[in-house]
């Protein structure tokens, strides 16, 4: 079965063309990051309009970097959410408007079970049961899968989601958009010894995350410094150094809480926060300690992308589930609520 998948939930057009017997055949994303980079963030309705610029292109590019013609298509998968309603509305609409042309069901695919099912996509593949790090855009949380559409909810973020600290805190030292990876690159030429930022709810029972505090005690610092240091390029990267670190123990010590709490020895880390060197490196750390497993998807589908909702797709269709032709995106999708498979 071949599955085509469209992912349009925020600033990126994705899509993929993933094969059930010779894997995936080709994928392209095509980024918005030069259109909201004037505005310093994602502006839903230029979202929107550029999805509609850039889909049906993509599609036909994927298609003829495959080598296929569309009736070689067996299914089209698009995401359903969450994300901005808009931006949703433009994939789901072309998705299910080439299904019914080409005689093919379709399915909507939420756009973080097409994360944590990434790393499927790479050898080896992790297997079920498994605790899963998702940490995409506005979302930071802790899952127990124990099988496609079988998931429990461990924790979450109570405010902002990790990926927005990031770039929140990113434009508080002055970067640019988008914010997260140029954080990064400057904590690299930071001294890990000169500020010590605290780890948000890790005194304290629990998986949930909060990451709103930890972006303030940045500003604080930066303005209390900023007044004193003679040399404000050095302050910023330290604190930029700080900031990860804090951010980055944070989450470490929540999954090894989880696959202690879970009694599990596999650990799926996915979402765009999940290509950051220093959070795999100390997971990497923490998994030799704890004997434990750690799955990634390779960096190019840690951000949002088609091949993923392709392999969701795939996953869902050959199990008989489909997306009626009165298909609703939402912006807001527990993934608690998916049917199994």
């Amino acid at each position: 079965m071949r599955v085509l998948g469209i992912e349009t939930s925020c600033d990126e057009t994705g899509v993929g063309v993933f094969d059930g017997d010779r894997g995936l055949l080709a994928h392209a994303v095509y980024s918005q990051v030069e259109i909201h980079a004037e505005y310093g963030g994602v502006v839903p309705e230029l979202a929107s309009r550029d999805h509609v610029r850039k889909t049906l292109p993509l599609i036909r590019q994927v298609l003829r970097e495959a080598g296929l013609p569309k009736e070689s298509i067996d299914g089209v998968a698009f995401t359903a959410g969450p994300g901005l309603i808009g931006a949703l509305l433009v994939g789901a609409a072309v998705g299910r408007a080439l299904a019914w042309a080409w005689g093919v069901p379709a399915i909507g695919i939420h756009h973080m079970e097409g994360h944590l099912l990434a790393p499927m996509l790479e050898a080896p593949a992790p297997a079920f049961p498994f605790v899963a790090l998702l940490v995409s855009g506005g979302h930071t949380q802790l899952l127990e899968a124990a099988a496609i559409g079988r998931y429990r909810l461990l924790g979450e973020s109570l405010d902002d989601a990790a990926g927005e600290a990031f770039d929140k805190t990113a434009k508080i030292l002055g970067l640019p958009y988008p914010g997260g990876p140029a954080l990064a690159r400057l904590a690299e030429h930071g001294d890990p010894q000169r500020y010590r930022f605290p780890r948000p709810m890790t005194d304290r029972p629990g998986l949930d995350f909060s990451f709103s505090g930890l972006k303030t005690f940045t500003l604080n610092t930066l303005q209390r410094e900023t007044a004193r240091t003679h040399d404000p390029a050095r302050t910023r990267a330290d604190i930029a150094r700080a900031f990860e670190e804090a951010a980055v123990d944070t989450l470490v010590i929540k999954c090894r809480r989880a696959l202690r709490q879970c009694a599990n020895r596999r650990l799926v880390v996915a979402g765009g926060v999940g290509a950051n060197r220093r959070l795999r490196a100390r997971l990497d750390a923490m998994a030799a300690q704890e004997d434990t497993e750690v799955f990634y998807p390779r960096p190019e589908f840690c951000t949002d992308n088609g091949a993923m909702i392709a392999y969701a797709g795939w996953q869902r269709l050959r199990a008989g589930q489909a997306e009626p032709l009165a298909f609703t995106p939402r912006s807001r999708w527990s993934m608690e609520e998916l049917p199994p498979v």
